[in-house]
């Protein structure tokens, strides 16, 4: 049994801990933006975040993903969907892929290992859940984010 005060006010039983992750300042996320930023040959790449309106029994919870990007040999037709970064046995047009091995490795199937995995970093860093304060505040609920070295676009997500 917990004991412990709210506004001066007792409070006793069972208190059950929500999983929460911790979350980082956004100058933490700077390097990963400007890693792809400084890249002459990614042209943009962005994300989807939203918080699902369903979600099969479990919480709906809001969530980054659905990270892409978009190269100089992407096509400006291609939808980001096509685009998309940090799925085994995706090929990206214009980063490659990482492919799962027989023996459960990765290895990368490409032209450019380094940039594969700075713009690896930043999906990663995205959808792991240490910025999703900052990016739902700054951002909002069911957005699509586009990001522009002139600058960032945000459109509304519609989502299942």
């Amino acid at each position: 049994m917990t004991r412990k005060s709210f506004l001066g006010i007792p409070v006793e039983g069972a208190i059950i801990r929500g999983h929460r992750v911790p979350q980082r300042p956004v100058t933490d996320l700077q390097p990963f933006l400007r890693a792809l930023l400084d890249d002459d040959t990614i042209t943009e790449f962005g994300w989807r975040q939203y918080t699902p309106y369903f979600n099969d029994g479990e919480p709906c919870v809001f969530r980054v993903g659905e990270c892409w990007v978009r190269t100089t040999t992407d096509a400006a037709t291609v939808d980001a969907a096509d685009l998309w970064i940090g799925r085994y046995d995706t090929d990206h047009p214009g980063l490659g892929q990482l492919e799962r091995t027989a023996d459960g490795n990765s290895r990368y199937q490409g032209v450019d290992e380094a940039r594969y995995q700075r713009a690896m970093a930043l999906a990663t860093a995205l959808e792991d859940g240490a910025f999703n304060d900052v990016l739902l505040e700054t951002f909002g609920d069911h957005a699509s984010v586009t990001v522009r070295r002139d600058g960032i676009t945000v459109d509304y997500y519609e989502h299942d």
